[in-house]
């Protein structure tokens, strides 16, 4: 069974979990790379590939910031594997959209010490996970990095340079950094539950600007967190920039339409 996983060894995982939480069962895939499986009596979900040790010390970030969004514990990881507690669903009530919109925005609202660093993966795509001065060089060196990646450099240089007239001067904050709607879960309780991250210091918009990238977000998600943190003037006109980056990112790993949609922002812009 480990090996369907994609586990290196049976000691590595079953026989820790089963070490830690007693014996286990009922695995079953749930996604890519994604299993639940059940140790102990508790059911849990394994996740395996690159970049997990990333996500895991993303998820361990989240958990330390008072009244942001709940994140599954960690129970085990190593640089294949992650191990974290299962969510139970919960279909989606106007109270989880309260909640994601308050405690997404505590987090944002929290001190962070710096531009950058955090994960080096988005996803299945690597990334540069350096320490930046400022807004306007990290997110310069991401979008070009990206872009020339996919052949979209020259495209994306008139905009890296007027940045710093684009994205307003702010202090850092802890950023999810991939919050697409896939990475939302709804859980019993009317708890919104956030995995998946690639954590690292950036502007809040940046995750607002994700969360509408492939789904519209809700008038009670953005007038709850306007409730804790007021949005800046023209951050709906800033929201295509931000999107820019998971776009580039999704052109990297398929082509496609996604970069059709990057090169339609950036004649906008």
């Amino acid at each position: 069974m480990v090996e369907r996983m994609g586990v290196a060894s049976s000691e590595t995982w079953l026989h820790r979990l089963a070490d830690s939480l007693g014996p286990t069962d009922h695995l079953q895939r749930v996604g890519q790379s994604v299993w639940r499986v059940t140790a102990g009596g508790r059911r849990l979900v394994v996740k395996t590939g690159a970049g997990v040790a990333d996500e895991a010390e993303g998820l361990r970030l989240l958990a330390q910031v008072d009244g942001a969004p709940s994140v599954p514990e960690v129970v085990l990881s190593d640089p294949d594997a992650l191990v974290t507690e299962w969510v139970e669903p919960a279909e989606p009530t106007p109270a989880h959209h309260v909640a994601l919109g308050r405690r997404l925005a505590t987090l944002h609202s929290a001190p962070w010490s710096q531009w950058g660093g955090g994960s080096s993966w988005i996803g299945g795509c690597p990334v540069d996970p350096s320490v930046a001065p400022d807004a306007t060089a990290f997110y310069g060196r991401r979008l070009l990095d990206l872009a020339t990646r996919c052949g979209l450099e020259r495209s994306v240089a008139p905009l890296v340079a007027r940045l710093a007239d684009i994205v307003p001067a702010c202090r850092p904050a802890l950023v999810h950094g991939d919050l697409w709607w896939g990475n939302v879960l709804w859980g019993t309780g009317d708890v919104a539950w956030l995995i998946d991250p690639s954590v690292h210091g950036g502007h809040p918009e940046e995750d607002l600007a994700m969360l509408g990238l492939f789904g519209a977000v809700p008038e009670r998600v953005l007038s709850a967190y306007g409730e804790v943190r007021p949005l800046e003037d023209g951050w709906a006109d800033r929201v295509e920039v931000f999107r820019l980056i998971p776009l580039l990112v999704h052109t990297v790993l398929f082509g496609g339409g996604y970069r059709q949609q990057a090169e339609a922002i950036l004649r906008v812009f």
